[in-house]
Protein backbone atom coordinates (compact mmCIF):
# COMPACT_ATOMS: atom_id res chain seq x y z
CA UNK A 1 0.00 0.00 0.00
CA UNK A 2 1.41 3.37 -1.05
CA UNK A 3 1.90 5.93 1.72
CA UNK A 4 0.69 9.36 0.54
CA UNK A 5 1.35 12.64 2.36
CA UNK A 6 -0.94 15.60 1.71
CA UNK A 7 0.56 18.84 2.97
CA UNK A 8 -2.21 21.27 3.90
CA UNK A 9 -5.54 20.55 5.60
CA UNK A 10 -7.50 23.17 3.67
CA UNK A 11 -10.19 22.57 1.09
CA UNK A 12 -7.97 21.15 -1.67
CA UNK A 13 -6.07 18.93 0.74
CA UNK A 14 -9.25 17.56 2.30
CA UNK A 15 -10.78 16.95 -1.13
CA UNK A 16 -7.65 15.12 -2.29
CA UNK A 17 -7.80 12.94 0.82
CA UNK A 18 -11.49 12.23 0.27
CA UNK A 19 -11.26 11.43 -3.44
CA UNK A 20 -8.18 9.24 -3.05
CA UNK A 21 -9.80 7.34 -0.19
CA UNK A 22 -13.03 6.80 -2.06
CA UNK A 23 -11.47 5.81 -5.37
CA UNK A 24 -8.21 4.09 -4.36
CA UNK A 25 -8.91 2.93 -0.83
CA UNK A 26 -7.03 -0.37 -0.99
CA UNK A 27 -4.01 1.15 -2.73
CA UNK A 28 -3.17 4.18 -0.58
CA UNK A 29 -2.64 5.07 3.05
CA UNK A 30 -3.35 8.80 3.38
CA UNK A 31 -1.68 11.12 5.87
CA UNK A 32 -2.48 14.85 6.11
CA UNK A 33 -0.15 17.37 7.75
CA UNK A 34 -0.94 21.00 8.48
CA UNK A 35 1.17 23.59 10.25
CA UNK A 36 -1.84 25.19 11.98
CA UNK A 37 -3.62 24.18 15.17
CA UNK A 38 -6.79 23.35 13.27
CA UNK A 39 -7.95 22.20 9.86
CA UNK A 40 -9.71 24.43 7.38
CA UNK A 41 -7.01 26.61 5.86
CA UNK A 42 -8.66 29.64 4.30
CA UNK A 43 -12.04 28.07 5.13
CA UNK A 44 -11.29 28.85 8.74
CA UNK A 45 -13.91 29.08 11.48
CA UNK A 46 -12.64 30.83 14.60
CA UNK A 47 -13.79 29.61 17.97
CA UNK A 48 -14.84 32.40 20.32
CA UNK A 49 -12.84 32.90 23.53
CA UNK A 50 -16.13 32.72 25.44
CA UNK A 51 -18.27 29.61 24.99
CA UNK A 52 -21.37 31.82 25.18
CA UNK A 53 -20.46 33.45 21.84
CA UNK A 54 -21.12 32.36 18.28
CA UNK A 55 -18.15 31.14 16.21
CA UNK A 56 -16.98 33.25 13.27
CA UNK A 57 -15.89 32.48 9.72
CA UNK A 58 -12.82 34.65 9.27
CA UNK A 59 -11.81 33.24 5.88
CA UNK A 60 -14.17 32.10 3.13
CA UNK A 61 -17.72 33.23 3.84
CA UNK A 62 -19.95 31.15 1.60
CA UNK A 63 -19.84 29.03 -1.54
CA UNK A 64 -21.17 30.21 -4.88
CA UNK A 65 -22.11 27.52 -7.39
CA UNK A 66 -22.58 28.67 -10.95
CA UNK A 67 -25.13 26.82 -13.06
CA UNK A 68 -22.35 24.95 -14.87
CA UNK A 69 -20.55 23.88 -11.69
CA UNK A 70 -23.82 22.95 -9.97
CA UNK A 71 -24.23 20.41 -12.74
CA UNK A 72 -20.64 19.16 -13.11
CA UNK A 73 -20.12 18.90 -9.33
CA UNK A 74 -23.71 17.91 -8.59
CA UNK A 75 -22.81 14.86 -6.50
CA UNK A 76 -20.62 16.86 -4.11
CA UNK A 77 -23.18 19.63 -3.63
CA UNK A 78 -25.93 17.06 -3.09
CA UNK A 79 -23.77 15.24 -0.55
CA UNK A 80 -22.99 18.41 1.42
CA UNK A 81 -26.59 19.64 1.44
CA UNK A 82 -27.96 16.19 2.36
CA UNK A 83 -25.49 15.94 5.24
CA UNK A 84 -26.53 19.37 6.54
CA UNK A 85 -23.07 20.79 5.95
CA UNK A 86 -24.40 23.34 3.44
CA UNK A 87 -27.70 25.15 3.11
CA UNK A 88 -28.84 27.94 0.76
CA UNK A 89 -27.89 31.48 1.76
CA UNK A 90 -31.26 33.13 2.43
CA UNK A 91 -30.50 36.24 4.49
CA UNK A 92 -30.61 39.81 3.16
CA UNK A 93 -27.45 40.53 1.14
CA UNK A 94 -26.72 44.13 0.21
CA UNK A 95 -24.37 45.05 -2.59
CA UNK A 96 -23.84 41.58 -4.06
CA UNK A 97 -23.50 41.47 -7.82
CA UNK A 98 -25.48 38.33 -8.39
CA UNK A 99 -24.53 36.08 -11.27
CA UNK A 100 -27.55 34.79 -13.15
CA UNK A 101 -28.22 31.12 -12.52
CA UNK A 102 -25.83 30.86 -9.54
CA UNK A 103 -26.69 29.60 -6.05
CA UNK A 104 -25.01 30.68 -2.80
CA UNK A 105 -24.56 28.21 0.06
CA UNK A 106 -23.56 28.76 3.69
CA UNK A 107 -22.31 26.32 6.31
CA UNK A 108 -24.53 26.39 9.45
CA UNK A 109 -21.67 25.04 11.58
CA UNK A 110 -19.04 27.27 9.99
CA UNK A 111 -17.04 26.98 6.80
CA UNK A 112 -14.42 24.73 8.37
CA UNK A 113 -17.13 22.07 8.65
CA UNK A 114 -16.91 21.60 4.86
CA UNK A 115 -13.24 20.67 5.18
CA UNK A 116 -13.90 18.47 8.20
CA UNK A 117 -16.63 16.66 6.29
CA UNK A 118 -14.25 15.65 3.53
CA UNK A 119 -11.55 14.66 6.02
CA UNK A 120 -13.78 12.47 8.16
CA UNK A 121 -16.84 11.48 6.13
CA UNK A 122 -15.05 9.48 3.44
CA UNK A 123 -15.11 5.83 4.46
CA UNK A 124 -12.25 5.36 6.92
CA UNK A 125 -11.11 9.00 6.77
CA UNK A 126 -7.49 10.15 6.73
CA UNK A 127 -4.79 10.36 9.40
CA UNK A 128 -4.67 14.08 10.25
CA UNK A 129 -1.76 15.59 12.15
CA UNK A 130 -1.80 19.28 13.06
CA UNK A 131 1.09 21.58 13.96
CA UNK A 132 3.37 19.77 11.53
CA UNK A 133 5.19 22.44 9.57
CA UNK A 134 6.97 20.98 6.54
CA UNK A 135 10.35 22.58 5.84
CA UNK A 136 11.97 20.37 3.19
CA UNK A 137 11.61 17.44 0.79
CA UNK A 138 14.50 15.07 0.06
CA UNK A 139 14.41 12.31 -2.52
CA UNK A 140 15.50 8.99 -1.09
CA UNK A 141 15.35 6.45 -3.90
CA UNK A 142 11.71 5.56 -4.48
CA UNK A 143 10.39 7.68 -1.62
CA UNK A 144 10.40 11.18 -0.15
CA UNK A 145 11.93 12.06 3.18
CA UNK A 146 9.85 14.91 4.53
CA UNK A 147 11.39 17.22 7.14
CA UNK A 148 9.37 19.35 9.51
CA UNK A 149 10.10 22.25 11.83
CA UNK A 150 9.77 20.21 15.01
CA UNK A 151 10.00 16.45 15.25
CA UNK A 152 11.51 13.62 13.27
CA UNK A 153 11.36 13.36 9.50
CA UNK A 154 9.18 10.69 7.86
CA UNK A 155 9.16 8.87 4.53
CA UNK A 156 6.32 8.74 2.02
CA UNK A 157 5.87 7.18 -1.40
CA UNK A 158 4.05 10.23 -2.79
CA UNK A 159 3.62 13.84 -1.69
CA UNK A 160 0.88 16.32 -2.61
CA UNK A 161 1.58 19.97 -1.77
CA UNK A 162 -1.57 22.08 -1.40
CA UNK A 163 -0.31 25.13 0.49
CA UNK A 164 0.01 28.59 -1.15
CA UNK A 165 2.59 28.68 -3.94
CA UNK A 166 5.02 31.07 -2.17
CA UNK A 167 5.24 28.56 0.69
CA UNK A 168 5.99 25.77 -1.81
CA UNK A 169 8.84 27.82 -3.24
CA UNK A 170 10.29 28.27 0.25
CA UNK A 171 10.73 24.52 0.82
CA UNK A 172 14.27 23.26 1.18
CA UNK A 173 15.84 20.05 -0.06
CA UNK A 174 15.55 18.63 -3.56
CA UNK A 175 12.43 20.49 -4.68
CA UNK A 176 14.29 23.64 -5.82
CA UNK A 177 16.66 21.46 -7.87
CA UNK A 178 13.84 19.51 -9.52
CA UNK A 179 11.90 22.54 -10.74
CA UNK A 180 12.57 23.34 -14.38
CA UNK A 181 13.21 26.93 -15.41
CA UNK A 182 9.72 27.05 -16.89
CA UNK A 183 8.05 25.58 -13.81
CA UNK A 184 9.80 28.03 -11.50
CA UNK A 185 8.76 30.94 -13.70
CA UNK A 186 5.16 29.68 -13.71
CA UNK A 187 5.08 29.39 -9.93
CA UNK A 188 6.78 32.73 -9.30
CA UNK A 189 4.20 34.46 -11.52
CA UNK A 190 1.34 33.53 -9.15
CA UNK A 191 -0.13 36.55 -7.36
CA UNK A 192 -2.45 36.71 -4.35
CA UNK A 193 -4.56 39.41 -2.77
CA UNK A 194 -4.09 40.09 0.94
CA UNK A 195 -6.70 41.03 3.53
CA UNK A 196 -7.32 41.51 7.21
CA UNK A 197 -10.33 39.92 8.88
CA UNK A 198 -11.78 41.19 12.13
CA UNK A 199 -14.23 39.17 14.23
CA UNK A 200 -16.17 40.91 16.99
CA UNK A 201 -17.82 38.63 19.55
CA UNK A 202 -20.82 39.87 21.57
CA UNK A 203 -22.54 38.70 24.73
CA UNK A 204 -25.78 36.68 24.62
CA UNK A 205 -28.83 38.89 24.23
CA UNK A 206 -27.03 41.55 22.20
CA UNK A 207 -28.82 42.54 19.01
CA UNK A 208 -26.79 43.82 16.08
CA UNK A 209 -29.35 46.23 14.68
CA UNK A 210 -28.70 46.16 10.96
CA UNK A 211 -31.23 45.09 8.30
CA UNK A 212 -28.85 42.75 6.50
CA UNK A 213 -27.00 39.52 7.13
CA UNK A 214 -24.26 40.28 4.60
CA UNK A 215 -23.18 43.63 3.18
CA UNK A 216 -20.62 44.58 0.56
CA UNK A 217 -19.52 48.10 1.34
CA UNK A 218 -17.40 48.65 -1.75
CA UNK A 219 -20.55 48.26 -3.85
CA UNK A 220 -22.73 50.56 -1.76
CA UNK A 221 -21.07 53.97 -2.19
CA UNK A 222 -20.01 54.05 1.47
CA UNK A 223 -16.63 55.53 0.60
CA UNK A 224 -14.68 53.12 2.80
CA UNK A 225 -11.14 52.49 1.67
CA UNK A 226 -10.66 50.06 4.56
CA UNK A 227 -13.67 47.71 4.71
CA UNK A 228 -15.31 45.94 1.80
CA UNK A 229 -17.45 43.29 3.52
CA UNK A 230 -19.35 42.66 6.74
CA UNK A 231 -21.59 39.86 8.00
CA UNK A 232 -23.61 38.99 11.08
CA UNK A 233 -22.60 35.38 11.57
CA UNK A 234 -25.75 33.66 12.93
CA UNK A 235 -27.90 35.63 10.47
CA UNK A 236 -25.72 34.65 7.53
CA UNK A 237 -25.76 30.98 8.52
CA UNK A 238 -29.50 30.88 9.16
CA UNK A 239 -28.99 29.91 12.81
CA UNK A 240 -30.15 33.14 14.43
CA UNK A 241 -32.37 32.37 17.40
CA UNK A 242 -31.56 28.66 17.36
CA UNK A 243 -29.15 28.86 20.28
CA UNK A 244 -28.59 31.19 23.22
CA UNK A 245 -25.25 32.37 21.89
CA UNK A 246 -24.02 35.91 21.51
CA UNK A 247 -23.69 37.01 17.88
CA UNK A 248 -20.48 37.69 16.00
CA UNK A 249 -19.76 40.36 13.42
CA UNK A 250 -17.05 39.69 10.83
CA UNK A 251 -15.53 42.35 8.59
CA UNK A 252 -12.98 41.95 5.81
CA UNK A 253 -10.66 44.69 4.70
CA UNK A 254 -10.40 45.72 1.08
CA UNK A 255 -7.58 44.26 -1.01
CA UNK A 256 -5.82 47.67 -1.41
CA UNK A 257 -5.92 48.20 2.36
CA UNK A 258 -4.57 44.69 2.93
CA UNK A 259 -1.69 45.27 0.53
CA UNK A 260 -0.90 48.67 2.03
CA UNK A 261 -0.65 47.26 5.56
CA UNK A 262 0.62 43.78 4.73
CA UNK A 263 3.96 44.06 6.50
CA UNK A 264 2.47 45.52 9.67
CA UNK A 265 1.63 43.41 12.69
CA UNK A 266 -2.05 42.62 13.03
CA UNK A 267 -2.07 44.24 16.49
CA UNK A 268 -1.16 47.51 14.79
CA UNK A 269 -3.84 47.19 12.12
CA UNK A 270 -6.68 46.04 14.37
CA UNK A 271 -7.52 49.49 15.88
CA UNK A 272 -7.49 51.06 12.41
CA UNK A 273 -10.07 48.57 11.14
CA UNK A 274 -12.07 48.83 14.35
CA UNK A 275 -12.37 52.61 14.06
CA UNK A 276 -13.74 52.19 10.55
CA UNK A 277 -16.23 49.59 11.76
CA UNK A 278 -17.69 52.05 14.26
CA UNK A 279 -17.70 54.84 11.69
CA UNK A 280 -19.82 52.69 9.41
CA UNK A 281 -21.89 51.19 12.25
CA UNK A 282 -21.99 53.87 14.97
CA UNK A 283 -24.75 52.09 16.94
CA UNK A 284 -22.84 48.83 17.20
CA UNK A 285 -22.58 47.60 20.82
CA UNK A 286 -19.22 47.00 22.44
CA UNK A 287 -17.90 43.46 21.91
CA UNK A 288 -16.63 41.30 24.74
CA UNK A 289 -13.77 40.03 22.56
CA UNK A 290 -12.08 40.80 19.23
CA UNK A 291 -9.91 38.67 16.96
CA UNK A 292 -7.85 40.03 14.09
CA UNK A 293 -6.35 37.79 11.40
CA UNK A 294 -4.02 38.66 8.54
CA UNK A 295 -4.52 36.69 5.34
CA UNK A 296 -1.29 37.14 3.44
CA UNK A 297 -2.58 34.75 0.77
CA UNK A 298 -6.27 35.54 0.59
CA UNK A 299 -7.36 34.89 -3.00
CA UNK A 300 -5.50 33.99 -6.16
CA UNK A 301 -5.29 36.92 -8.58
CA UNK A 302 -3.00 35.26 -11.14
CA UNK A 303 -3.05 31.47 -11.35
CA UNK A 304 -0.36 29.13 -12.65
CA UNK A 305 -0.38 29.28 -16.44
CA UNK A 306 -0.84 26.12 -18.52
CA UNK A 307 -1.22 23.82 -15.50
CA UNK A 308 -4.93 23.05 -15.15
CA UNK A 309 -5.52 21.68 -11.68
CA UNK A 310 -2.00 20.69 -10.68
CA UNK A 311 1.70 20.64 -11.52
CA UNK A 312 3.65 17.37 -11.46
CA UNK A 313 7.21 18.06 -10.31
CA UNK A 314 8.35 14.43 -10.40
CA UNK A 315 6.54 11.28 -11.46
CA UNK A 316 8.60 8.72 -9.50
CA UNK A 317 8.49 9.17 -6.59
CA UNK A 318 5.43 11.27 -7.25
CA UNK A 319 5.50 14.91 -6.19
CA UNK A 320 2.48 17.04 -7.15
CA UNK A 321 1.53 20.65 -6.41
CA UNK A 322 -2.20 21.45 -6.27
CA UNK A 323 -4.67 24.02 -5.00
CA UNK A 324 -6.63 27.03 -6.15
CA UNK A 325 -3.48 28.60 -7.61
CA UNK A 326 -3.74 25.96 -10.35
CA UNK A 327 -7.41 26.74 -11.06
CA UNK A 328 -9.30 29.58 -9.38
CA UNK A 329 -10.10 30.74 -5.85
CA UNK A 330 -13.40 29.16 -4.96
CA UNK A 331 -14.90 25.83 -3.96
CA UNK A 332 -15.21 24.53 -7.51
CA UNK A 333 -11.65 25.53 -8.35
CA UNK A 334 -10.43 23.38 -5.46
CA UNK A 335 -12.67 20.52 -6.62
CA UNK A 336 -11.18 20.73 -10.11
CA UNK A 337 -7.67 20.66 -8.67
CA UNK A 338 -8.38 17.63 -6.47
CA UNK A 339 -10.05 15.76 -9.34
CA UNK A 340 -6.99 16.35 -11.52
CA UNK A 341 -4.72 15.00 -8.76
CA UNK A 342 -6.86 11.88 -8.49
CA UNK A 343 -6.44 11.35 -12.24
CA UNK A 344 -2.65 11.47 -11.80
CA UNK A 345 -2.77 8.73 -9.17
CA UNK A 346 -5.17 6.60 -11.16
CA UNK A 347 -3.00 6.87 -14.27
CA UNK A 348 0.05 5.72 -12.33
CA UNK A 349 -1.61 2.85 -10.48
Amino acid sequence: MSRVLIVGAGLTGSLCACLLRRNMDSKVHIVVWDKSKGSGGRMCTSRPPDSQCHSADIGAQYITATHEYAESHHSLYTELVSAGVLRPLDCVVEGLRHQKGSQNYVAPLGMSSVVKHFLSYSFLGADLFLERHVTGLYRRGASWEVHRKHGASERFDSVILTMPVPQILQLQGDLPLLLSVQQRAQLEAVKYSSRFALALFFAPGVDIEVPWGVRYYNNQGDNSECICYATVEPRKRGTEGHAALGPALVVHSSAPFGLQHLEKEKEEVEPVVLREVYRLLPNLPQPISIKCHKWRYSQVLTSVADCPGHMTILERPLLVCAGDAFSHSNFDGCVESAVSVLAVFQAGS
